[in-house]
């Protein structure tokens, strides 16, 4: 039997939404995994919607699509509004509290609140909020790891960004630890 995952990375233009997508996708491939992974985004590059589909399959993917998707990081508010509701029970929902001014409602999935943007401050660099996130999610996400996700960095960052390596490393970890220790919703 195919297992296949879809992933929606969601928040606004500039959170690197598009960038963590494009990693969790190449790890997966670069492992022997099956991948589509689509970007989209609003008019306005930074501070519109930014998200992406990111599936994983272990055989063919019919479509590249997803009405609802098996986990979600919403990195803001409206991400979370827009996506916690189509999570099937028993999906995941890593949601950024930092930007969120409530509770997360489904108690039927594996929700996630993460200060992912705190966290990414504390580590002196808030771009890394993505990082953190998708640190919390490989927690929950039984086909890819920290290590499968360094070592795409490794492979597909550019020579220019590889210093930014040990940063992207170090974010994830800390995203999962905190999810390691996080009272899960379900």
């Amino acid at each position: 039997m195919t297992q296949e995952y879809s992933i929606v990375i969601s928040g606004f233009g500039g959170q690197g939404t598009l960038f963590a997508g494009q990693l969790l996708a190449y790890a997966a491939m670069d492992n022997g995994y099956e991948v589509t992974w689509i970007p989209s985004y609003g008019p306005e590059m930074r501070g519109g919607t930014a998200h992406c589909t990111v599936i994983i399959s272990d055989g063919e993917i019919g479509s590249p699509v997803t009405r609802s998707p098996y986990a979600v990081i919403g990195l803001n508010l409206p991400s979370v509004d827009k996506y916690e509701p189509v999570i099937p029970v028993g999906g995941i929902l890593i949601a950024n509290q930092s930007l969120m001014n409530r509770e997360l409602v489904r108690t039927d999935i594996n929700g996630v609140l993460i200060p992912a943007s705190e966290i990414a401050e504390e580590l002196g660099n808030k771009q890394m909020t993505n990082m953190v996130a998708v640190g919390a999610l490989l927690k929950h996400l039984p086909v890819l790891s920290v290590g499968t996700l360094e070592q795409a960095l490794k492979d597909h960052l550019p020579p220019r960004k590889q210093k930014w390596l040990p940063a992207n490393v170090t974010a994830m970890t800390k995203g999962y630890e905190f999810a390691q220790q996080a009272v899960v919703t379900s």
